[in-house]
């Protein structure tokens, strides 16, 4: 209280003025503070969830069947071919189930990677043993790693563990549907369907001309399609 002059009005404006500045300068500096501590707290929240989305993915793909066959098959489809050129023309089928084989296998590799780089210790460790026996050729199981993430990602979300009573039967990566394929070849079958009725059509218009007249019918017929 000694700077302060209250004993002329002149000293009571610059104690008013001085009064005024320091709190702005508190204030700016206050806001400051708290701009850039909220800044770096959203960063952190963004990059918490980010992590968390890429491993929950990572979770749905290697631990998304509990029936069928719960390992991935490491075979390439270069290797099926040279199998195939070996044993024949006929000696080896190379359509759906090795189609589906390859894509589970590339869906695990995706997930793998994204826990090598995303994962907890534990998690990047079980990660490669599993990248290591896709290189050597060996069938995968994905059950520890799953539990892993499983474990990691309810103690992020703040839930509960799963109950130690209950018996989780073992988990596999998830089979990739195949609704999509066979979407598109009922509705390729539809438009060539409808094709057909088109066609049926413009025959049906040129029984009654002549020679030139169906061929002007043909002609105009696929504009008007």
């Amino acid at each position: 209280m000694r700077g302060f002059d209250f004993t002329s009005w002149q000293g009571l404006l610059f104690t008013l003025v001085g009064i005024a500045l320091f709190t702005l300068i508190s204030m700016g500096i206050r806001l400051i503070m708290m701009f850039t501590i909220q800044q770096r707290r959203e960063r952190v929240n963004r990059q918490i969830n980010e992590r968390l989305k890429t491993l929950i993915a990572a979770y749905k793909t290697l631990g998304g069947s509990f029936t069928g066959t719960l390992t991935v098959d490491p075979t390439h489809l270069r290797d099926l071919r040279a199998k195939r050129a070996e044993e024949g023309a006929e000696g080896l089928d190379l359509s759906s189930g090795s189609e589906r084989s390859r894509r589970i296998r590339d869906a695990v590799e995706a997930a793998l990677s994204d826990i090598i780089l995303l994962g907890t210790e534990e998690q990047v460790r079980l990660a490669e043993r599993a990248a290591r026996e896709l290189v050597a050729g060996q069938p995968v199981r994905t059950d520890l790693l799953v539990v892993s993430l499983r474990n990691f990602i309810r103690e992020a979300l703040d839930l509960a563990p799963v109950p130690s009573d209950l018996e989780v039967p073992f988990q596999g990566p998830a089979r990739p549907s195949s609704s999509g394929g066979r979407g598109r070849s009922e509705g390729g079958a539809g438009r060539g369907g409808g094709g057909g009725g088109g066609g049926m059509g413009a025959g049906g218009g040129g029984m009654g001309l002549g020679a030139a007249g169906e061929q002007t019918t043909e002609a105009a017929d696929p504009a008007s399609r």
